[in-house]
């Protein structure tokens, strides 16, 4: 057999590639992962880890101290805060509390699960210290410029800091953003709409600080966000997406908008940190062609607002990383990677939609005025205010689990973290996934449901826990924290579930 480079070869070393990095190989699988920069770039990200996003870390023991010290929820005096300045026609607020969530600038109030308010930079740097504890070789500075791929592998051409170069690996998954050169590469079609605005956001130095409230404020032309100590910009006009979104970003261009929709001569003397951005909303075809897989903002891209790209991307990664492994190991039959597409394809699809929707509710006009009116008095009822958070947060998703005989109510659904008592200790299911396998959780239902699974002990951990408030006698979670199977299912169904999520007992080809 010709050399092979690696099994799986990742492009991107952003926040989505490493994960997935890691999270194959959690299995034993060799990886490479080509970055085309050479080191993390500081350039303004998202500055807020959300919803499901924060759930995959502490599954994975990322950033521990960070996520063990989440803003705390809000006090019923903020609460009040929030749903006063919501019935003011021209507020758009300052933050009410830490953490607090927002879509179109309307406040969530969902308290159980705030934003982590950390630098995407800072998951980057957690994640590149895992992947390299796992044996991940990270090469940076290195640009893929072509591939080709047969029944067996794909063979890869990179322009490295010594020069050109072809790698071949089984597998390629392109992690490389929305302007993703796999993904072009692949040919996979990339439809969608076109953006409607142009963003700027800025950490920058002004003449006047007083030349506008902090705060974040709709006016005719768009949304303006202003940021006391140091100064941070956020400007959004609804006059089309950028003309040249590769063209440097100048001190004036971001000064004249600024100036736009504060209506003030402020004038900009120093940009210290700047992106522009737009909001259009494409995603890929498919997720996978043959052997090539398309993850994260490589297989969709969508406005920013509300954070859900990085979120999306992790949600992908998780989704696709352990099925990526089970047939690199030779446990799973290759079919298993179409189930990528069929499971986050419609979730991708669901966050364009919202997106969309988001942009049109910041657009200015009296219609679109009235339309806010009506949605924040909606949005002062618990209920529709989980309801939102639910679907902006990624966490009203239920997948297909391939058995219409599964009908318990976790079946499909993202494990509850319960807490445990387990050989003497009190631990959480997420502190369990951390070895990123599957996990039959036995909390009642004896010795023969767990000697049904004895001979997927290579690859399935069998955990016997005590629970107070237990949702089942046993439930099959599979390594991005859905549920498989549970009880009040018949045992023997067991034996269908993890044949089907984690190949057939002893089955491994050896395919290195």
């Amino acid at each position: 057999m010709a050399y092979l480079d690696a099994q799986v070869a990742v492009v991107g070393a952003g926040p989505v590639g490493l994960l997935l990095a890691c999270e194959v190989a959690l299995h034993g699988v060799p990886v490479v992962v080509l970055e085309r920069l050479p080191e993390i770039e500081w350039r303004p990200k998202a500055e807020g880890i959300t919803g499901r996003a924060i759930d995959i870390m502490d599954r994975r023991g990322l950033m521990i101290g960070v996520t063990d010290a989440l803003p705390r929820p809000p006090t019923e005096e903020e609460r009040a805060r929030v749903a006063e300045g919501e019935r003011r026609p021209d507020s758009l607020l300052p933050k009410a509390f830490p953490g607090a969530r927002h879509f179109a600038t309307m406040f969530l109030l969902r308290p159980e699960s705030p934003d982590l308010l950390v630098p995407q930079q800072l998951l980057e740097e957690d994640l590149a210290r895992r992947a390299a504890e796992l044996g991940v070789e990270v090469r940076r500075g290195h640009t893929v410029t072509g591939f080709v791929q047969d029944d067996d592998r794909v063979r890869i051409d990179v322009e490295g800091p010594d020069g050109p170069y072809r790698m071949e690996a089984h597998w390629l998954a392109g992690c490389d953003g929305g302007r993703s050169v796999v993904r072009k590469l692949s040919g996979i079609a990339f439809p969608g709409t076109d953006g409607v605005t142009t963003g700027y956001r800025a950490f920058a130095e002004i003449d006047d600080p007083g030349f506008h409230l902090p705060g974040w404020f709709r006016k005719d032309g768009g949304l303006l966000v202003y940021e006391e100590g140091p100064p941070r910009f956020i400007t959004l006009e609804f006059d089309g997406p950028p003309a040249n979104r590769d063209a440097p970003i100048t001190l004036e261009e971001f000064q004249e908008a600024l100036r736009r929709l504060s209506g003030t001569k402020v004038t900009v003397t120093e940009v210290k940190k700047i992106t522009r951005f737009t909001d259009n909303a494409r995603q890929a075809e498919t997720y996978r062609s043959g052997r090539v897989l398309l993850v994260g903002d490589a297989a969709h891209v969508h406005s920013h607002w509300s954070g859900p790209g990085l979120r999306l991307g992790m949600g992908d990664a998780l989704n696709v990383g352990w099925k990526l492994a089970a047939v690199a190991r030779g446990w799973c039959h290759e079919d298993l990677l179409d189930t990528y597409t069929s499971e986050r394809h419609p979730i991708g699809e669901q966050t364009l939609e919202i997106q969309r929707a988001s942009i049109a509710l910041m657009q200015p006009g009296p219609y679109v005025d009235a339309l806010r009116r009506l949605l924040r008095e909606l949005l002062l009822h618990d209920e529709a205010n989980r309801q939102l958070t639910a679907l902006v947060d990624d966490l009203h998703i239920r997948y297909d689990m391939g058995d219409p005989s599964l009908t318990g109510p976790l079946v499909g659904r993202y494990s509850p973290d319960l807490r445990l008592r387990h050989a003497g200790d009190t631990v959480r299911v997420a502190e369990l996934q951390r070895t990123g396998r599957p996990l039959l959780l036995d909390l009642g239902a004896g010795p023969g449901l767990r000697a049904l699974a004895e001979p997927w002990a290579d690859r399935v951990d069998v955990v016997t826990a005590e629970c107070a408030e237990a949702p089942a006698e046993a439930l099959l979670i599979r390594p991005d924290g859905f549920v498989a199977w549970s009880t009040p299912a018949d045992p023997a169904s067991l034996r269908d579930a993890l044949t089907r999520w984690f190949g057939r007992p002893g089955q491994e080809a050896g395919d290195e």
